[in-house]
């Protein structure tokens, strides 16, 4: 039933304390692997690029261009922190940002309402899926896949294959498009959903019965952990900010196309398994999701710039989560190493009569 195995590597303090500065530098650098290649990807394309890459235009263009992604990717990593994953991120944000506009010019909804049928539909999404994974005891990446599937043949449905077009008001274009401090919004929103997860998974029990749902649900539910209440609670939380980036994205497209959509769920993915490679490899967390959507864009930046063809982006995308993989399992290797045994003296020593 566990589509995603959660067990955290980060070295305790316990580790280090026993290590040279030299073992030391060996146990951390794949922790923060992604972290230094993250920097030094900015720092190379800065220098060979001075006029285009470290300029506040580039910075605009790249929240811009990733604030979708990195709402999926912080909504796919919720239910893998507990050992599932939610395919319907990809194929929800193609109803849900359609709905989005069709609701308000085909049926006449304010926009306020409209954005709030959405979420609710895409929590009930979310409720859905985790019936399916606790109550019918169907493997998530089948489950979501069968439900996302679902979802997209709706939007076929509901759009006949034509755009949804219309006069939308300026409040509902000012989800996306508003400008605060010189930046995007919606860049603000990413950072605000960020440290809002970040307290919740690391600082209050609901995160800690997450991941210990992830680590050994069977061991979880013996220490009186609710896992079916939490898995599903994880599926709807998904749900709800996976119709959050459709609202977004139907701002920021202003029609709404069945076309569009399911090129996000690759990198939403990847971005969340990214994060589960550094800060604290092993496990997904929210830094780590960050720096994840963060090397893809900048990456992607970079050589579009240096004008890279279309296909770089699924390339790209690619050869990172390779890079990511061999960082974890390095990492892994390092701890297994260093917490190796040292076998006791009355264990090789000889037996005396």
């Amino acid at each position: 039933m566990q589509s995603i195995r959660s067990t955290a590597l980060e070295p305790t303090k316990a580790e280090l304390a026993g290590l040279n500065r030299l073992e030391k530098w060996q146990r951390l650098v794949p922790v923060y692997g992604l972290v230094i290649l993250t920097v030094l990807l900015i720092l190379l394309f800065s220098a060979l690029l001075p006029d285009t890459f470290p300029t506040v235009l580039n910075l605009k263009s790249i929240i811009a261009a990733k604030t979708i992604i990195a709402i999926l990717s912080l909504a796919a990593m919720i239910p893998m922190a507990c050992g599932r994953i939610d395919l319907t991120i990809g194929y929800g944000i193609v109803l849900w940002h359609i709905l989005a506009i069709s609701l308000q010019t085909m049926y006449g909804f304010p926009w306020p309402v409209a954005v709030l049928v959405v979420l609710v539909l895409g929590a009930l999404t979310g409720l859905l899926n985790g019936l399916l994974v606790e109550v019918a005891k169907i493997d998530s990446f089948i489950a979501t896949l069968g439900t996302g599937t679902v979802i997209y043949a709706l939007a076929l449905w509901h759009t006949g294959g034509r755009q949804m077009i219309g006069v939308l008001p300026d409040g509902f274009y000012a989800l996306n498009s508003t400008m605060l401090f010189g930046l995007p919004i919606t860049g603000f929103y990413v950072l605000i959903l960020a440290i809002a997860m970040w307290i919740v998974l690391e600082y209050l029990p609901i995160g800690r019965y997450l991941y210990a749902i992830g680590a050994n649900p069977k061991a979880a539910a013996l220490n009186g952990i609710p896992v079916r209440r939490f898995v599903m609670g994880a599926f709807i939380a998904s749900g709800t900010l996976s119709a959050v980036a459709g609202v977004l994205l139907a701002s920021k497209l202003r029609i709404g196309q069945a076309s569009v959509g399911l090129e996000y769920l690759l990198p939403a993915l990847v971005g969340a398994f990214l994060g589960s490679t550094t800060i604290k490899p092993g496990r997904v967390n929210v830094w780590g999701t960050m720096i994840g959507v963060i090397i893809l864009a900048v990456g992607i930046a970079g050589i579009q710039q240096f004008g890279g063809s279309f296909f770089v982006e699924p390339l790209f995308n690619g050869v990172t989560l390779l890079v990511a993989i061999g960082i974890a399992g390095y990492a892994q290797r390092r701890r297994g190493i260093v917490k190796k045994p040292v076998p006791a003296a009355s264990e090789t020593g000889s037996i005396s009569s």
